[in-house]
């Protein structure tokens, strides 16, 4: 089975590879003339399936795409569904910031500044969404991993807020722990699983949400 990952984002790419094991995984840097899906939604899941129903439609094939975002406690749960885009214009080049998700993560950082460690919960959450091109199935399933954000990044690993946030159970950033465990236990790694299992069944027609 070929599907596509509405998604250039290459980290995004080699996690569904490794979850979905034998499914041979397309992003979107295999499809140049793929439209540019503005994240115009209010909720994960609304991103999500904007995305997939897009680059179904343009590919002929399966595609899963997933919004997915850091929700704060002393924040009321932002920057929630935009927390790629945190920073704003100010992280991007033109204001001399080189790496958005290191402009993202330092202004939450600065925002988080005097809350105290106790305060600082906070969970990540993914919605994924596949849809076939055929307009038959659309699965929406989601994913939630619970933690903690420290003051200070640590860890190589990962991209976005890992590298400051704490899953419940661990002392090390998403950042610092493996491939293997990371998947295991991440809001992604929980949401692709499950579409997986919608992946190996056959079509049905229409939206369901697990």
């Amino acid at each position: 089975m070929k599907i596509v990952l509405a998604t250039r984002n290459q980290g995004k790419i080699e996690e569904l590879r490794r979850i979905l094991g034998g499914i041979d995984v397309l992003g979107l840097e295999a499809f140049p003339d793929a439209p540019e899906v503005p994240e115009t939604e209010l909720t994960f899941e609304g991103n999500a399936l904007l995305k997939a129903r897009a680059i179904a439609a343009h590919t002929g094939l399966p595609a899963v795409s997933d919004d997915s975002g850091l929700c704060v406690d002393a924040l009321n749960g932002m920057p929630g569904v935009l927390s790629a885009r945190w920073s704003g214009r100010f992280g991007t080049p033109d204001f001399g910031a080189p790496d958005r998700d290191r402009a993202n993560l330092e202004l939450l950082l600065d925002q988080l500044a005097d809350v105290a460690a106790a305060d600082r919960g906070a969970h990540f959450v993914c919605a994924a969404a596949l849809v076939r091109p055929d307009g038959g199935e659309q699965v929406v399933v989601e994913g939630r991993m619970d933690g903690r954000i420290i003051e200070a990044p640590r860890g190589d690993g990962g991209f976005g807020y890992d590298p400051i946030f704490v899953p419940d159970g661990e002392t090390r950033t998403s950042a610092e722990l493996t491939a293997a465990e990371k998947d295991a236990i991440s809001h992604r790694g929980k949401a692709f699983r499950a579409l997986a299992v919608s992946l190996a069944r056959p079509t049905e027609a229409g939206v369901s949400r697990t």
